[in-house]
């Protein structure tokens, strides 16, 4: 070994920088020896030096570790694991077979990387990844720190990093397209939309191999190192610069006010089932990392629908995550997390569920996560649904249910009026808790699984067989109408229809207690061509930047309609408003085409109520029709020195839509077109 290489400490876990040199520490159990591979540069195709560590002194009972003096940040290495390769005894080791760091900060040799090498026998040094040491404390922030933004005050904007810019007509450099660097360039846009945080689809290093041969993984959700951001979203090509841009792009949002939120997948691993590729856990620990199947431990319990489930709930797997999540909190700067099939995290080490999972409970009392925004995806993919009854008490909620039943009003189905009235107070039926915040909900109607918001009024039917699955890929149940007319139309009052039920859709999320969410592109009618499930299709994650200019009558209603929205008190309380008359709190009514008689029958297809905030001075009236006439609502008496003004009325086209100086309704009634949305407001005359 060299007497300058030194026994090392067992903590921190990875590549920790030091005076005069690195600590490198690695967890695994089984392993019977372990070397730590050294590279001069980045894509080399063998290692420079070999360091091996062997029980004595290099192993403290689990951790392999060790101190190589000289080493600085920027230095390149790996890892090779040797045991016995027994899967029926849950080993999978192959010494064969170069593995990343677990908890490695920056990742190099995407170049050169290939996940058949690494799931067929035979060395794989040349294409595998490796891992570089990083040191956080050498970054200058500025003085920068996470925002803190209460729930009542956000609107979320869920995108994806590489998508938003990739596009040729997006502006930015060629060099830049699709990073966060490109990404940077447009905060004024996102700025100006009005949005306050960005919701990203995952960062984390992932496999863009993990695949059908010829397509590309584009969404992400195939983890393969959870401490490193995604070098094909870095312009830059040192070994740290994915590191820097990505806080580069954190600093900058900040400093517009915009927070960011990382999707995470503590669910699965890119290694897939027992035919994956060794890249890194598997490797290391199989047993530990992965729920293998009960039947027999050559196989792996498959909770995620992608051919693995991490075991998050066992100690040291457990602990990886919330250090990951912490260092993303202290080190990156980022505001918060969206966690995927985060249910799947409520399992055992035999996919039993959990009554307290210990995970979950972690990382909502970790004292570093206190001020992180704490979202899950309260399902997962073998039918644990916990939407309503997901652990921990600080954890948000995508709600499902708000989604489908929204749209299911919108479109015309019948039966849907009560359950619209429970989504738009904040959704108490599923949240009955006496002490839940409403805006804990996180109100959606589309999100990058499934079709778009254009996608969504103009197809009955998904089109995904450009993912070569037979279309048997992606959700069946759309709770979509085309509006008379498959796909793409030059009919006139088809493309009209689509428009207003747009807007009507955008207007029910913005008026409904809880925390908004909007896709990325929606606000200028972002199509996939029908693919409800386009996490292949790299093209169809494009933002349209041309549409920024052809659709600026919708985008100037949703920024309209955004900005006048944040600006209510009424809706951004912190508790289920009151549903009463009169009421010195913030209060609402219910109403039907009659003043205080709301229609809860199957037939119904309406809903109106008034929203009262005496203290701030706040009264509007809100008009829903999805029937397919128009409907005459009588509106609330005023007293003579004030009027009810028209500020939205989907049916009108732009710029009456969103009236900018909005006139005065001069009668006791409103008629409301058919399928259209209506917001007065209360003015002094």
């Amino acid at each position: 070994m060299g007497s300058e290489v030194l026994p090392g400490l067992s903590f921190p876990l990875g590549a920790t920088v030091q005076a005069g040199g690195v600590n490198f520490c690695i967890y695994s159990k089984y392993a019977t020896a372990i070397d730590l591979l050294l590279f001069d540069q980045p894509t080399d195709l063998k290692p420079s030096r070999v360091v091996s560590l062997t029980p004595k002194p290099h192993r403290t009972h689990h951790y392999w570790h060790v101190f190589v003096p000289g080493l600085v940040a920027g230095q390149v290495y790996a890892y090779r694991a040797y045991g016995a390769f027994a899967p029926d005894r849950g080993l999978r080791f192959d010494a064969e077979k170069v593995l990343l760091d677990p908890y490695a900060r920056a990742i190099v040799n995407t170049e050169n990387y290939d996940r058949r090498a690494a799931s067929r026998s035979g060395d794989n040094c040349a294409q595998a990844l490796r891992g570089v040491v990083v040191d956080p404390s050498s970054y200058d922030w500025e003085g920068d720190l996470p925002l803190c933004k209460p729930y009542a005050k956000t609107v979320v904007y869920e995108m994806h990093v590489g998508g938003f810019t990739r596009n040729p007509n997006s502006g930015v450099s060629s060099d830049k397209r699709g990073t966060y660097a490109g990404l940077i360039e447009k905060i004024p846009y996102l700025k100006e939309l009005g949005v306050t945080a960005v919701e990203l689809l995952p960062i984390h290093q992932f496999d863009e191999q993990d695949v059908r041969p010829g397509l590309k993984n584009v969404w992400g959700y195939s983890t393969i190192a959870f401490f490193a951001p995604h070098r094909a979203y870095s312009s830059r090509r040192d070994p740290i610069g994915a590191v820097d841009e990505f806080r580069d792009m954190v600093k900058a949002l900040h400093k517009a006010g915009i927070e960011v939120i990382l999707d995470v997948v503590f669910n699965h691993t890119a290694e897939g089932d027992q035919n994956g590729p060794m890249l890194s856990f598997r490797g290391l620990a199989n047993s530990s990392y992965y729920i293998l199947d009960a039947e027999g431990p050559a196989l792996y319990s498959n909770y995620s629908g992608c051919g693995n489930s991490i075991k998050a709930n066992h100690a040291v797997v457990a602990r990886m995550i919330i250090d990951c999540l912490q260092y993303w909190v202290a080190e990156m700067h980022v505001d918060g997390f969206r966690f995927d099939l985060a249910s799947a995290m409520a399992r055992g080490g035999t996919g039993d569920l959990l009554e307290e999972p210990p995970i979950l409970w972690s990382i909502d009392s970790s004292p570093i996560l206190v001020n992180a925004k704490l979202i899950a995806e309260a399902w997962d993919a073998a039918g644990l649904y916990q939407v309503g009854s997901f652990a921990g008490d600080r954890f948000a909620e995508w709600n499902g249910p708000f989604r489908d039943e929204v749209r299911r009003f919108v479109r015309g189905e019948g039966g849907m009026v009560r359950n619209l009235a429970f989504r738009l107070l904040g959704s108490p039926d599923i949240y009955p808790q006496p002490d839940r915040e409403p805006n804990h909900s996180i109100n959606f109607v589309t999100c990058h699984d499934g079709f778009t918001l254009n996608d969504l009024v103009s197809f009955d039917r998904k089109q995904n067989q450009a993912n070569r699955e037979g279309n048997r890929d992606g959700s069946n149940d759309n709770h979509s109408w085309n509006c008379g007319m498959e796909g793409a139309t030059t009919d006139a009052k088809i493309e009209a229809l689509r428009l207003r039920q747009i807007k009507n859709l955008f207007t029910i999320t913005l008026v409904s207690q809880g925390t908004p969410m909007l896709l990325m592109g929606d606000e200028v009618r972002r199509s996939q061509g029908g693919n409800n499930n386009a996490y292949c299709q790299d093209s169809l994650n494009w933002f349209d930047w041309n549409a920024v200019e052809q659709q600026t009558d919708l985008l100037r209603f949703v920024k309209n309609l955004l900005h006048f929205t944040q600006s209510l008190e009424i809706l951004q309380q912190e508790r289920v408003l009151e549903v009463t008359f009169g009421s010195q709190d913030p209060y609402l009514v219910w109403h039907g085409v009659r003043l205080g008689k709301p229609d809860w029958s199957a037939n119904s297809h309406s809903l109106a109520f008034t929203l009262h905030h005496p203290e701030a001075g706040e009264h509007l009236y809100v008009i829903l029709n999805a029937y397919w006439e128009p409907l005459k609502f009588e509106l609330p008496p005023l007293d003579r020195a004030e009027a009810w003004c028209r500020i939205v009325d989907t049916s009108l086209p732009s710029p009456n839509d969103f009236a900018d100086k909005p006139p005065i309704v001069n009668s006791p009634t409103y008629a409301a077109e058919a399928r259209s949305s209506v917001i007065l407001m209360v003015r002094s005359k």
